[in-house]
């Protein structure tokens, strides 16, 4: 990969019959993974690294971008880098079902896991951990 953007075709999704679009721009370490044709939609600040854009009508998502791709890709001494969703804290109670729905199911789930700790029994925590393309795992 180059410092320019450099792009990965992917199988499509078949549930969602839509290609999946992977651009890397290595000098801003960001990954832009786009699910079918690039539109206009709501953006949601998922963490303060991770963007996902959906569609509101339809309730799919168009695009997940992730800054700092490198990093947030890379294990630690202890495994995955997992972060709160406290983008989610924010939403409508609509909008958050919504998002929740996109973010654990294809294609979206390909890309980011969603898993949840518990602080206590009554407290729950979503966080996310980004699982990357190999191609691009390797070269950041």
């Amino acid at each position: 990969m180059n410092n320019r953007w450099d792009t990965l075709e992917t199988n499509p999704s078949v549930e969602h019959d839509q290609n999946i679009r992977l651009a890397y721009d290595e000098q801003a370490d960001m990954l832009d993974i786009f699910f079918g044709e690039n539109r206009k939609g709501t953006g949601v600040e998922l963490t303060e690294h991770i963007l996902l854009r959906l569609d509101r009508e339809s309730g799919r998502a168009i695009s997940l971008s992730i800054l700092d791709f490198s990093i947030l890709a890379s294990p630690t001494e202890f495994g995955v880098r997992s972060f709160a969703l406290t983008g989610l804290n924010d939403l409508p109670e609509e909008l958050r079902e919504t998002v929740a729905r996109i973010i654990t199911t294809p294609p979206v789930n390909q890309f980011l896991k969603v898993t949840t700790f518990y602080a206590s029994p009554a407290k729950q925590v979503p966080l996310t951990y980004v699982e990357g393309p190999s191609e691009l795992v390797l070269v950041a």
